[in-house]
This record gives structure tokens, C-alpha cells and sequence, in this order.
């Protein structure tokens, strides 16, 4: 992603980028649900749509559903977009949870064009059909990671990056400033550079290893440290949402893509051995096992700054948020966009080191929390999920809380990833529900307030009825090479 970004985007032939990877290291590969915003990244390289998926055996994905977090058998979307429609006064979920307290509102999920549509397993892109109101769906992708970093090292290498394959053997600094001079490779070749993106993954050699840079370990709030990850046949239906599923140690992920489904168990080692991790994913596919189930082992946190001397780290060399809301690609998307904003000239200096390292804190520590909240508002039995709504929160998380139980409200600060709609469907879809609401959606009678939650629904509800089938889409417009 780096590599094809620099390419794109970087005057040529005022700066040349290099690429050393290995064929023979293996990568992690469970990213391959994304969120909206990897279509902000695909535009800038200016990558077709269709082509893309395509080549990936991508799909459409309009959410998340949560089966079994607030309570076993309990199920929700966190669905991208809005929910319902604010007024000039209040967002929508004031008035939704004062018709609930009424006992006349239908589930607030209903009330979403996204989990309408992925509940009805439909899609569309573009404005809506029905009514000028509805604003246009938004919507990510599942897709092949493995494909993905294919297509676009034949994108990078197609604008002039040249790729170095082999191991880095040493990485050599300088004296004087402690930068990063050149990274020496098998077979005795030197690779130069001014400025280098760390992307070696959980080992991070350049920022973790060569410049010693220390990592802040999330476990204590987020303990899962194990994952097993293994495909599987395709199924029907063909659904446009990622699925993430409570179990008793942490949570299984299900990933449909056209030609395979990606499949992986979440645990805690604390609280399930292997054998039994694996026991359990493989005895809750719902197609047959393509393949055995390959482990991966990390600790959920990040370094203390990715941004150190000449060296950059992105994703697993700058920290690892386990997948469960689907961020794995987007830390790394931002992050390129964040050294491209603060590129340095011939040498980087400390004010815009301190400003990435600053932006990278405060946008990690937001997602660490919005994780946290879905391992914290749980009603489950077992010694994990006890010691999960146990664990006293992060301060910054703790404050969230402490506003939402006072008024259901949600302050959204340093221009965060997750937004006030997301935080409200993971609090009301696990069951957080305050007793208060804003004294402004009190102004309308209840049956004002009711009708008003009915109509939002129907429009949502009419436009969603005339979508095509996911499946019939994606066959229609980007169905896979065979």
C-alpha cells in the first residue's frame, strides 16, 4: 500500500522509491474487511472499482453484526452510515429512545438503511431511488488481502518502484545522527535511503529492533492474544456484512468473499488452549475446511512512537489492534496519508515527527477504546467476560461512559475514527441503554415523537425494497476471474 501510494502521488522524478520484501516470509492475512474509507485510498491511486474487486474476489460489506456480545443469542449490526435522522436539535437516538421508554419503537437497527439492506442481503451504489431525504449508502469491501498486495506491487512496480526481494540480514545506522543509513539484504547488497516505512510486521526491525523504540501493551484491556485463522468453501446466502461471534475466550470472524469465506477464532490463551481454539472455529464453519488452521500470536498495543529518527512503522511494525472493527487496513491507510501530509525535504525534523507520533497516539488510543466498549458492555457468563467488565476502563473511555449513562450522549474528540452513530449502535445494541435522553426530544407529543420514528423507518424501508440481491450485483458488475 505504501509503495503504490509513494508511486502515485510523489513527483517523479524528484523522488525514488525502492521496495525489499521477501517471497518467503509469510504475512498475517486476516485483513480482508475493510471500512469505507479504503475507497478513499483506492480513488487516490486511481484504481476501477469493479477491476478492483475483480481481481480480489471482493465483495460489498455494509456493516458488522455482533451475535452474542451483550448477551448469548443477542445479535446487532453496527452498520456504517446513519441512523435514522437528526433533528436541527438532537441526534436521532433521543427520540428513538424516548419512544422506546413508550414502548412503541421498533429495534433501532431498523431505523439504518445499511442494516436494513444487509439484513435483506441487497445493494446498490449511488443516490437513493425512493427519496431525496435518504442520503446515498455507504460501504466497504471484503476482499483477498493476499490479491490486494499482488495488484498493487504490479501497480507500483508498473510507475517505477523497484523491488529488492530478499532478507534484511542488518540494518545499518549512522554514527553521528543514529538514523537509518542502509538496509544490507542476503547475498551482500546494500539498500540506501533518507527516509524508511517500517512494514516488517509484528518483529518491527527497523523501529522496534534497530531504533529501539518501546511498546505500550494493551492486553490488561483487550486480552485476547491468540488468533487461528483457516478458509473455507464459499456459501450461500452470499452476505454483504462481516460477522463477529461471542464465544466463551473472545470471538470467531467471518469473512465472505465470491470465491471463499475467511474464517479466524479470537482467544484468549489465558482461558483456551489451541487444540481447543481450533476445535471450536473448525466445528463452526458453515462450509468445509479449505486447508488447517494457521496461528497467529500477538499482543494487542503499539509503539510508543511510529515515528522515530528516519523510520516510519506501518501496521504490524507500528502496533496491532486486533480485527474486530475491521481497522487493521485503515491504520495503515492513514498513516499514509499522515507522512505524505508531514513528507519531509531532505531531513526530517522534530516538529514533524512529534505532530505524526501525536496524531497516531490519539488516533490508536480512540480505537483501542471503541474495542474495549465491546469486551466491557457485555451481559455474559464465564470468567472471561466477568474479568472484562471488571477491568476498570482507560480514563479516556471511562469519560465517554460516564457521559452516556448521564444523557445518552456521545462527544466524538480529536477528530476520531468511530463516530457518535457507531458508539451509540455497540452501546444500544449491547444493551448500555441510558434511562435519560436529551430534554430537547421531549418537546414533541408522543405520538409526534412515534409517527416521526415510523417514517424514518418506511423511507429506509421502501428504498431498501428495491435493491437488487447482493449476490446478483456482484455478479452483475465485478464478479471474480474464474
Amino acid at each position: 500500500m505504501a509503495a503504490a501510494a509513494l508511486a502515485q502521488l510523489l513527483p517523479q522524478p524528484l523522488y525514488r522509491v525502492r521496495l525489499v520484501e521477501s517471497d518467503a516470509i509469510g504475512t498475517v492475512g486476516v485483513g480482508e474487511a475493510t471500512i469505507p474509507q479504503i475507497r478513499t485510498f483506492n480513488r487516490a491511486l486511481g484504481l476501477d472499482e469493479d477491476a478492483f474487486l475483480r481481481a480480489t474476489g471482493g465483495t460489498f460489506k455494509l456493516g458488522i453484526e455482533f451475535v452474542g456480545w451483550g448477551s448469548p443469542g443477542e445479535r446487532y449490526l453496527h452498520a456504517f452510515g446513519d441512523v435514522g435522522r437528526d433533528t436541527a436539535l438532537h441526534a436521532f437516538h433521543h427520540a428513538w429512545l424516548r419512544a422506546r421508554a413508550l414502548g412503541r419503537v421498533r429495534p433501532l437497527g431498523d431505523h439504518a438503511l445499511n442494516d436494513l439492506a444487509a439484513r435483506a442481503h441487497r445493494m446498490q451504489r449511488g443516490a437513493a431511488r425512493t427519496a431525496r431525504a435518504l442520503p446515498e449508502m455507504p460501504y466497504a469491501f471484503h476482499f483477498d488481502a493476499a490479491l490486494y498486495a499482488r495488484m498493487l506491487r504490479r501497480f507500483a512496480e508498473a510507475r517505477g518502484v523497484e523491488r529488492h526481494e530478499g532478507r534484511i540480514v542488518h540494518v545499518e545506522r549512522d554514527r553521528d545522527s543514529g538514523n537509518v543509513a542502509a538496509l544490507l539484504l542476503e547475498g551482500e547488497r546494500r539498500v540506501e535511503g533518507d527516509l524508511f516505512v517500517d512494514a516488517t510486521g509484528f518483529r518491527s526491525l527497523l523501529l522496534g529492533e534497530a531504533l529501539g523504540v518501546g511498546f505500550d501493551d494493551w492486553t490488561r484491556w483487550l486480552p485476547c492474544d491468540r488468533a487461528l485463522a483457516v478458509p473455507s468453501a464459499r456459501t450461500e446466502p452470499l452476505l454483504p456484512y462481516t460477522r463477529a461471534t461471542a464465544h466463551d475466550a473472545g470471538w470467531q470472524w467471518r469473512i465472505p468473499l465470491q470465491h471463499r469465506t475467511g474464517n479466524g477464532v479470537v482467544y484468549s490463551s489465558a482461558h483456551w488452549s489451541d487444540d481447543r481454539a481450533a476445535d471450536h472455529l473448525l466445528a463452526n464453519l458453515d462450509g468445509t475446511a479449505e486447508g488447517d488452521p494457521r496461528p497467529i500470536r500477538f499482543t494487542t498495543g503499539k509503539r510508543r512512537e511510529m515515528w522515530s529518527h528516519n523510520v516510519v512503522a506501518l501496521g504490524l511494525a507500528a502496533g496491532f489492534m486486533e480485527p474486530l472493527e475491521s481497522t487493521s487496513l485503515h491504520l495503515v491507510q492513514s498513516a499514509i496519508a499522515r507522512l505524505l501530509k508531514l513528507l519531509p525535504g531532505t531531513a526530517a525534523g522534530a516538529a514533524q515527527r512529534d505532530a505524526f507520533n501525536r496524531q497516531a497516539d490519539a488516533e490508536w488510543t480512540r480505537i483501542r477504546d471503541f474495542l474495549i466498549l465491546h469486551y466491557r458492555a457485555n451481559a455474559r457468563p464465564g470468567d472471561f467476560w466477568s474479568a472484562c467488565r471488571d477491568t476498570p476502563p482507560p480514563d479516556t473511555l471511562a469519560a465517554k461512559l460516564a457521559l452516556w449513562n448521564e444523557e445518552a450522549a456521545v462527544w466524538r474528540e480529536e477528530e476520531e475514527l468511530f463516530t457518535e452513530v457507531a458508539w451509540v449502535q455497540v452501546l444500544i445494541g449491547q444493551g448500555a441503554i441510558p434511562a435519560r435522553w436529551h430534554p430537547l426530544a421531549d418537546g414533541p407529543s408522543d405520538a409526534e415523537i412515534v409517527e416521526y420514528c415510523d417514517l424514518v423507518h418506511q423511507l429506509a424501508a421502501r428504498e431498501v425494497a428495491q435493491m437488487p440481491g447482493h449476490a446478483a450485483f456482484v455478479a452483475q458488475h465485478c464478479p471474480a476471474r474464474g
